[in-house]
């Protein structure tokens, strides 16, 4: 049996609107990362969710808890997972990413953003956080997704691009133009590889300075 993976990005953090670098800091949502998590939960409104899984950082229990409040579905069991979290930025964690984009360049800046094995100072690789996202979800997600279950997954862009990155079969250089951007929400049919049969992107509108 077949069923449906749902991943969704936390919505704007109190870090995001401010522009810094977030990672494994542990931050809110703002009042429209609230407003606009409601309108991500009515993009699947017309589904019926059986699990849910988050990373271990509130932004995304928050956002996941808003999704589920529209769905109906508030009482479905829910794992809080450190596997998820997002990339730890190390030393730049806390910094303006805008103010880094001036005093590093675009070119520097955008690898150390978006590369793939991009070394960041007591920080994390995207090729890093690949290694720990991925096997839980082989361990724990892809099974309950063959059991025929719906499964709702909310992380972070970093977490969810190494998700991706296995799912879709996205190479290590194409992996830099993978985004998941906010309001965005992706739904999956998987094998029992947990590799894509079929997507469906559904998007909210959102602004959010990150």
């Amino acid at each position: 049996m077949t069923g449906t993976l749902i991943i969704a990005r936390h919505h704007q953090s109190e870090w995001n609107k401010l522009g810094k670098w977030t990672g494994l800091h542990d931050c809110h949502l703002d009042a429209y990362g609230f407003e606009k998590s409601f309108d991500m939960g009515e993009l699947i409104a017309d589904m019926k969710v059986d699990c849910a899984f988050t990373s271990g950082l509130i932004r995304t229990i928050e956002t996941c808890s808003c999704i589920m409040t529209v769905c109906h579905c508030a009482n479905i069991p829910v794992e809080h997972a450190e596997a998820l979290n997002e990339r730890d930025y190390g030393d730049y964690t806390g910094k303006n990413k805008w103010d880094m984009e001036e005093l590093l360049g675009e070119d520097e800046f955008k690898r150390l953003r978006r590369s793939w094995n991009y070394p960041v100072p007591n920080g994390e690789s995207l090729a890093q956080v690949y290694q720990r996202v991925v096997p839980f979800f082989l361990e724990t997600i892809v099974p309950k997704v063959c059991e025929g279950k719906c499964v709702l997954t909310v992380a972070h862009g970093n977490s969810l691009r190494t998700l991706v990155k296995y799912i879709e079969d996205i190479s290590d250089d194409e992996i830099a133009d993978v985004e998941i951007t906010f309001g965005e929400v992706r739904i999956y049919e998987l094998d029992a590889k947990g590799k894509m049969l079929r997507k469906e992107v559904r998007q909210t509108d959102s602004s959010v300075p990150a």
